[in-house]
């Protein structure tokens, strides 16, 4: 039987593999000429063998999944403006060192989930009047939040996953007036994933 192909690698396979080396180089597993090295070597990777084989022999780290991934540089969003509507982000999309979530009678959510980060540390402001966002980042990132609100509230949800040590920082402040924004961690389940989850719920509670 022939041999089947490798996997050819994508840029987010890539992407992962790199934040997973930076790790690994900031926790003193790899010099800096061996972090130097194998990144560059990642960003070049065809397949998911090569960047398998950067990883092997790093350990636990080699199974941390990414948070968000960092590629460092100017670019990426810098303002999310919504007026009397909505401008939701999703998806993979490049959040910029430095971002500005202006929302009107309106409202822009912001999933991070997909997201990469264009530095270590990430500010984002959200202003809200009579309006807000839904702001959605993995269970592990780490984020510092400020907060403010006048006639209206903000709803900060912490979760249950501490950080990791050594990865990418999100500091978000959040202004509303007559209004109010959340921070949610995870991804927004579907609909028949709430509908499962209520129905467990109510099994549950049968059962006692």
């Amino acid at each position: 039987m022939a041999e089947l192909p490798e996997i050819r690698a994508s840029d987010a396979d890539r992407e992962r593999t790199a934040q997973v080396l930076r790790t690994s180089g900031a926790n003193g597993q790899l010099t800096v000429d061996e972090l130097d090295e194998r990144v560059e070597a990642a960003y070049a990777a065809k397949t998911r063998g090569e960047l398998e084989r950067l990883v092997e022999d790093l350990g636990e780290t080699r199974d941390r999944r990414a948070d968000v991934p960092v590629r460092p540089g100017d670019q990426g969003t810098r303002w999310v403006v919504s007026v009397m509507g909505g401008s939701d982000r999703k998806g993979h999309w490049r959040v910029g060192r430095s971002v500005t979530v202006l929302n009107l009678m309106g409202g822009g959510n912001l999933d991070l989930n997909d997201a990469e980060f264009a530095g270590d540390v990430v500010e984002m402001r959200v202003y809200s009047l009579m309006g807000g966002s839904e702001i959605r980042v993995p269970e592990d990132l780490d984020v510092q939040v400020s907060e403010f609100a006048f006639m209206g509230g903000n709803d900060i949800g912490r979760g249950e996953t501490p950080p990791r040590a050594g990865g990418p920082l999100l500091r978000l402040k959040m202004v509303s007036i007559m209004g109010g924004s959340s921070l949610r961690r995870g991804r927004r389940k579907s609909r028949a994933e709430r509908r499962l989850e209520r129905e467990r719920e109510r099994h549950n509670h049968l059962g006692h």
